[in-house]
């Protein structure tokens, strides 16, 4: 298991964020609480100094089956509890949702469950399955969110691209009426398929403009600089670079897709998803995961240099 990552479940396939214990089957939210080690609650207890006076103002979120300190918080600090997440997205999704993945990071102080929905859809004659994606901290430092992430079933590549013309994420912060907000987000998330008819119309234009390969070579320099000449940094980026333009032109899942903006934004996803790093930290699928399911800087970059190309 990861450094960070506390307990995680997956479902059969190992995921494309490659985290987690692998189970057979999906389970439902009972099952998925338990799999996923979050059978647990935060109550809120008060804060004292080292003389014992109590400090106005805070509670101290403790998990209840360890006593684990997870965060220091104000009194307006509402606690979402682990199963009320998992009975927003039951009844978001409706009966019968399973769940594919869910976990714990920083020993509880961040949680977060996936989904998928129940539809899938064929945008440029390739499967786009949607997912659900869940997130939560009981330390104080985030809010909140709820996210649409579409992945590219044949490759496991994630396209959850920031579109104008419609909204892929919500999130709202712990304090003032938490159950009304929620009950909001049901709103804002069931226009997931307004968002993947958006994607599919977006998907549809950037496979009819044409790249060249010069405006590939520009584009993949323009994405990956060099910011040092002759220098270790510059080799590693000319490497990357190698290794982006390899993913476009040679890539198996590509090979029927035309020299396109769609097929660009593609082999970035691939190479943002899956490409190994060059220095690899103790918590990077984690940090991967995380931006993955918020909006990869890299990808969003690539999609906004071919819009405008």
């Amino acid at each position: 298991m990861a450094a960070n990552v506390e307990s995680m479940f997956y479902v059969r396939e190992i995921p494309w964020h490659g985290l987690g214990t692998r189970v057979m089957e999906a389970p439902t939210s009972s099952d998925a609480l338990r799999l996923a080690g979050l059978d647990w609650k935060v109550l809120q207890e008060n804060v004292y100094t080292e003389n014992g006076e109590l400090v106005p103002g805070f509670y101290a979120n403790i998990r209840d089956k360890d006593r684990r300190t997870l965060g220091v918080v104000s009194d307006r600090y509402k606690v979402v509890q682990n199963e009320e997440a998992f009975a927003f997205t039951d009844a978001l999704l409706g009966e019968g949702v399973r769940y594919e993945t869910a976990g714990s990071l920083q020993n509880g102080r961040k949680v977060w469950i996936l989904a998928r929905l129940p539809h899938s859809y064929i945008i440029s004659g390739e499967q786009i399955d949607p997912y659900l994606v869940f997130s939560n901290t009981h330390d104080g430092t985030g809010s909140i969110r709820a996210a649409v992430t579409p992945v590219r079933v044949v490759c496991n590549n994630t396209l959850n691209l920031a579109l104008e013309t419609a909204k892929r994420s919500w999130a709202c912060v712990h304090t003032g009426d938490i159950r009304g907000k929620i009950t909001d987000a049901r709103e804002t998330l069931s226009l997931a398929g307004a968002y993947m008819e958006a994607l599919g119309r977006k998907f549809d234009e950037l496979q009819k403009k044409r790249l060249t390969d010069h405006q590939v070579k520009d584009l993949i320099e323009v994405l990956l600089p060099v910011e040092e000449e002759d220098s270790k940094k510059a080799r590693n980026v000319m490497r990357s670079r190698e290794d982006l333009r390899a993913r476009y032109y040679d890539a198996p899942d590509l090979k029927d897709v035309g020299k396109s903006a769609y097929r660009f934004i593609n082999a970035v996803s691939d190479f943002a998803t899956h490409a190994k790093p060059i220095r690899r930290t103790a918590n990077h699928q984690e940090n991967l995961f995380a931006r993955t399911i918020e909006g990869h800087p890299m990808i969003d970059k690539a999609y906004q240099m071919v819009s405008a190309a």
